[in-house]
């Protein structure tokens, strides 16, 4: 610039925004959640009038810890699938729940008794409640805390918690619904047992592990049948010696090959000897030798079904106890559960302890044992082997197992022994191995018609679900369909009952000398029930354990000596289960038909929440409480390795938080798969934060350059250039994904679409291209009114399609243009976009200049990187294009502002050989050529009318633009 030359800086429109680029969220972020409470954003929303309810139901966190990942990943789902449906038109609605009562909290409060000396049961039950519900009121108040750090939205004053004296009453008036309608049963029947916590655990409370176990194989000698065979042993394997005391069947398979074998050749200290004969299936001979030591064996003769059906054997303890405890027969029974792919075809049954063996039981009339107690031992009584323990109180192996085999090599019945490691059902909480027991509990029959005239779906519970998985409820993803069918078609009758003291009693009664299937033996009384919801409502469940409470709920009516009052607890998952009852039903906030628009937890939650809600709703419905069932998967490290803390491999939300903010870690939930496993770690984070500076970036080149705007200077569509107008195209096709993304909770897409359309259509394209007109065009001129048209319109949509995801940012952005004490982006709706705005053919056009666009910009490329020129505004290339409809249209729009250089020529020459080329865009060359002329000093393009105007070094644009 000349020294004469006058200073243009200033005459420029550059950006102005107190907008930073450095977010400072984890500093931040505490005012805005404290702002939206104190202008009242979630009940602002409430007031909204004439809009459709839509309601996402809250699968309760239990409450007893500081949050992990996989909380932060859900409640931050859940939170978006609620703000994109509110901006969406709706009336979203999202109270917040917990699950309060059951085993976690119980075994803390325990683990206090444990380590003052205490022991719990000496404690008054009522107390002890008390206990576990300060308990949880504790890390109730904790984790709403750190939820709401997360920026999620809801009725954080008044949440539901399943403690609540109100809960407590629904979950026992719903369980007396079933009390009512006959499918309550009590049943014994071997469930999962934990000898640790002493009580049955549901299936969504087992977790398998690595567990080494004992394995033998036992003779059971033939007492009748063939005569060839009398005497003569058939070979059974398990991994659980400690059930052969409870034996009472063998069973086979009637399409498995069975051969009788003999011992050709064997070591001298073997238990199987040379001579020895027994039978075993034919495809597992080989492995079953092998185990055994056994050199040299053959087979002398097939042993068919219809000789296996007659045959029964002793028990192989007979006569090894003096008061003849196992001297009774061992039938061989047919069952399609065995197979050849393991063992020995034959398989050992005790119908107390396992559930295929339960049913073989069943279906024999087999008698059933309980020699178990609940601490995991076998009776004192029991010979030989009373009191030994199958599992200790700290979830190590007891001495049952060795104690039979010890007995078993003792009287000859053992063939072989060993060890193996396989996966093993474990306590959740406890982490100790679990046992299948026999036991007296409670059950609700899922096969039994329900007789409440809520037949539209099926009769009974399982009918009614399996016809709500296929017909009224949506899936995403939809395997979760496939998962939850298959489990509820498979699965037995549902185990209500725990034997522990926190949570809602099954509040019934039953006379006492009356066996369980009597008619009689259930009290079932409207009064009695009504008596019992009425103090649970005033006074919660401890009403149920205070002193006189049987007398009090029998009332004068019935004799209270002659009943038993039941002191069991629900299942927890019947609690969580019934919460559509009291909260979509009961609540003002909740719902109408008491039915959920959405239930979204973990893909665990097949065989939990979703799974337990489907039942009871079935039951007491007719229906699943849920329209929508959307599931993620499980977080991992960055390795896809699953996080443990022995691994020194998890990430905690709060450590988020406060490095990066809860942004950032809202924006690594929006760019997963959330439906899938994910990952997260240092590296994976760092990635998120670059994608939100981008974005940033682009927000403040909005706020920047919309400084000043009013309503004065819109421009309409029909006016504006063509550049303007495929923005606006692009803005409709967009508002379809991502209102379309967002009613099908596919955040993932939402986010991509909108993040790629923010840094390629905008600040790699749009935005770069009008940056001359933005700055240096006048402020009259239509190109930079047109743009600041288009600026206010992307403003509007992307703080609001954002605002879902970044709740902070969005806000952030959006009192920047629009401050004020009752101003907030959340409470906005997505504006509505025209029709209108789509242009196909304009849309086809752009693509077609876009694409000679990319060839130019590479070309220029080069000569920047071989440093013939510094800036794109120094050329004035030739472009050779063959197809002339692309040339037409590169012709009506100003090209040289397109690729940004000070002049282009186009042409549909032959391409000489040197021109640059992209072979993905044929028909397209470059010829490079410096800009001739002068540099204008204002807006930097070199052009030949530079310095032939009123003002100094200025072409003719910038000329008129100072005037």
């Amino acid at each position: 610039m000349c020294s004469d030359t006058p200073e243009y800086k200033q005459t420029l429109n550059l950006p102005k925004t107190d907008f930073p680029m450095r977010a400072g969220l984890p500093k931040r972020e505490p005012g805005w959640l404290e702002r939206w409470e104190k202008i009242g954003v979630y009940d602002r929303l409430r007031e909204k009038e004439g809009r459709a309810p839509f309601t996402l139901h809250d699968g309760p966190p239990y409450a007893n810890g500081h949050l992990h990942i996989g909380h932060g990943l859900n409640k931050t789902i859940k939170d978006m699938i609620v703000r994109s449906h509110q901006m969406m038109g709706f009336d979203a609605r999202y109270v917040p729940g917990w699950d309060c009562h059951g085993l976690p909290i119980e075994w803390k409060i325990e683990e206090q008794y444990r380590q003052k000396g205490q022991d719990k049961d000496a404690v008054d039950v009522v107390d002890f409640r008390q206990e576990c519900r300060r308990f949880a009121e504790k890390w109730v108040d904790i984790q709403r805390e750190e939820f709401k750090r997360l920026g999620i939205t809801g009725n954080w004053p008044d949440p539901y918690l399943t403690m609540d004296f109100h809960a407590e009453r629904v979950i026992a008036e719903e369980f007396m619904k079933f009390l009512m309608n006959g499918t309550l049963y009590q049943g014994s029947k071997p469930v999962m047992w934990s000898p640790v916590e002493k009580t049955a655990l549901a299936e969504a409370e087992v977790e398998y592990h690595d567990h080494k176990s004992h394995t033998i194989w036992v003779k059971f000698p033939v007492v009748s049948g063939p005569d060839d065979l009398k005497g003569l042993p058939v070979v059974i394997w398990t991994t659980t010696p400690w059930t052969i005391p409870q034996n009472r069947a063998v069973c086979y398979n009637e399409t498995i090959a069975y051969s009788l074998y003999e011992i050709t050749d064997a070591p001298e200290e073997n238990w199987a000897r040379k001579g020895d004969k027994l039978i075993v299936a034919d495809a597992l001979a080989e492995g079953i030798f092998a185990s055994a030591r056994v050199d040299e064996y053959r087979a002398l003769r097939a042993v068919s079904a219809e000789e296996l059906a007659g045959i029964t054997c002793a028990h192989p303890l007979r006569g090894a106890a003096d008061n003849g405890e196992w001297d009774y027969d061992v039938p061989l029974l047919p069952g399609d559960h065995v197979t050849d792919d393991a063992g020995t075809g034959f398989v050992h049954t005790a119908p107390s302890h396992g559930d295929d063996d339960y049913q073989i039981g069943l279906k024999y009339k087999l008698p059933m044992t309980h020699n178990v107690l609940e601490d995991g031992s076998f009776r004192t009584d029991l010979p030989l082997f009373g009191g030994e323990l199958i599992i200790t109180h700290k979830g190590k192996e007891g001495g049952a197992n060795t104690a039979v085999i010890n007995k078993l090599s003792d009287v000859g019945a053992l063939l072989a022994r060993g060890r193996l490691t396989h996966s093993y059902p474990h306590s959740w909480r406890s982490k100790a191995p679990l046992i299948y027991r026999n036991t007296p509990q409670w059950f609700v029959a899922i096969d039994t018609p329900v007789g409440d005239g809520q037949d539209e779906h099926g009769t009974s519970i399982r009918e009614r679900a399996l016809t709500s998985i296929d017909k009224l409820v949506n899936w995403t993803p939809q395997t979760g369909r496939n998962r939850l069918y298959s489990m509820i078609e498979a699965r037995p009758d549902w185990v209500l009952s725990r034997q522990r003291a926190w949570g809602v009693p099954l509040t019934c009664f039953v006379k006492k000398g009356v066996m369980p299937h009597d008619p009689d033996f259930l009290l079932r009384d409207p009064a009695v029930n009504a008596r019992i919801a009425e103090a649970f409502e005033v006074e919660g469940a401890d009403s149920w354990y205070v002193a006189g409470a049987k007398e009090r709920f029998l009332g004068n009516d019935y004799n209270a000596d002659e009943y038993e009052q039941i002191f069991d607890v629900l299942d927890v998952w019947f609690d969580s289960g019934s919460t559509h009852a009291f909260v979509l039903r009961d609540r003002a906030d909740g719902t109408e038909d008491g039915i959920a628009d959405v239930y979204m937890e973990g893909t665990d939650q097949h065989r939990g929440w979703f799974h337990s809600s489907m039942l009871q709703a079935c039951g007491t419905k007719g229906r699943a409480p849920y329209r929508n069932v959307v599931t993620h998967g499980f977080t991992l490290d960055e390795k896809g390795m699953k996080m443990s803390k022995s691994l020194g491999n998890t990430i905690v939300p709060e450590t988020i938080v406060k490095q990066y903010g809860a942004d950032i870690l809202r924006l690594w939930v929006a760019q997963t798969d959330y439906t899938n496993d994910q990952r997260i770690g240092p590296e994976i984070l760092k990635g998120t934060a670059d994608s939100y500076r981008r974005l940033r970036n682009t927000m403040r080149f909005l706020l920047g350059n919309l400084n000043g705007f009013t309503d004065g200077e819109k421009v309409d569509i029909a006016e504006m250039p063509e550049l303007e107008r495929w923005v606006l195209h692009r803005l409709a096709e967009l508002d379809h994904v991502v209102r379309d993304g967002y009613a099908k909770f596919d955040f993932q897409g939402v986010f991509q679409a909108v993040f790629n359309f923010a840094t390629v259509d905008l600040s790699s394209f749009y935005f770069d291209i009008r940056k001359d007109a933005l700055y240096c065009d006048g402020e009259a001129s239509l190109n930079r009114r047109a743009a600041r048209t288009v600026l206010d319109i992307l403003f509007h949509r992307l703080t609001t399609w954002l605002a879902p995801v970044l709740v902070f940012t969005m806000e952030e952005v959006w009192l920047e243009r629009f401050p004020g004490d009752d101003s907030s982006v959340h409470l906005v709706d997505f504006p509505v976009t025209p029709a209108d705005w789509l242009d196909e053919p304009l849309a086809a056009k752009w693509a077609g200049i876009r694409n000679v666009r990319r060839v130019v910009t590479a070309a220029l490329e080069i000569q920047r990187r071989d440093k013939v020129i510094g800036a794109s505004l120094e050329a004035a290339p030739v472009v050779h294009v063959r197809d002339t409809d692309v040339l037409a249209d590169l012709n009506s729009v100003d090209f040289e502002d397109v690729i940004i250089t000070s002049g282009v020529a186009l042409t549909n020459d032959p391409m000489p050989n040197e021109a640059f080329r992209l072979p993905e865009t044929e028909g397209v060359g470059v010829v490079f050529e410096v800009a001739h002329g002068e540099k204008c000093q204002r807006c930097w393009k070199i052009l030949p009318d530079v310095g032939a105007h009123d003002h100094a070094g200025t072409c003719g644009r910038c000329d008129d633009a100072l005037d």
